[in-house]
């Protein structure tokens, strides 16, 4: 299982890539939360770029997947 800062790591300054629950072996319910939070103040080393895509579970939408842009903010 990739952690979190293992992908983004392995990303250059300025590349923009997609973190999704399915890559952190997450469901959306848990991935969800963790998405607003990089919305409202960034990430570990990335700021969420673009819309989010989101899934209906339960009659809910949920955050499933972001793309990012790599800053230099330390991890």
């Amino acid at each position: 299982m990739a952690s979190l800062d293992d992908l983004v790591r392995k990303q250059k300054t300025g590349a923009s890539f997609v973190i999704s629950a399915q890559m952190l072996r997450m469901k959306p319910q848990d991935f969800d939360p963790m998405a607003q939070r990089w919305l409202d103040d960034g990430g570990p080393g990335f700021n969420v770029i673009g819309v989010p895509h989101r899934t209906v579970v339960d009659g809910e939408f949920l955050i499933s997947r972001v793309t990012v842009i790599r800053t230099t903010a330390p991890l």
